[in-house]
């Protein structure tokens, strides 16, 4: 909800209610306090939502693509839980997929 076109238009009337009331409050410290920290509190918190959507989004992309490895005959079922192995495993995937690249593009060069 909060990447919503209502969630800014609400963010948006929070900030000029804000600025309307500066000449009431005589622009004082304490008002200026008071989006300071609504502020900082929605960012921090914000973080925390950013990243938990993120990482629900990555594990349905996740899935949905070893789904794809599974259905596919010419794939290779070891990659279903690619992104479980450690760093080390993970570069030699990487080189050996990069040098198959590489490959591909130098037959594609002699046609």
């Amino acid at each position: 909800m909060a990447g919503r076109p209502l969630a800014f238009a609400v963010a948006s009337g929070t900030v000029a209610a804000w600025l309307l009331t500066g000449p009431i409050f005589g622009f004082s410290d304490s008002w200026q306090l008071v989006i300071n920290t609504g502020t900082t509190i929605v960012t921090f918190l914000m973080v925390f939502l950013i990243q938990n959507t993120q990482n629900r989004d990555t594990e349905a992309i996740q899935i949905k693509l070893d789904e794809l490895i599974r259905v596919n005959e010419a794939a290779t079922n070891s990659l279903l839980d690619l992104e479980e192995l450690d760093e080390r495993t993970l570069d030699s995937y990487r080189a050996r997929y990069e040098t198959l690249a590489r490959q591909a593009r130098q037959l594609e060069q002699i046609k």
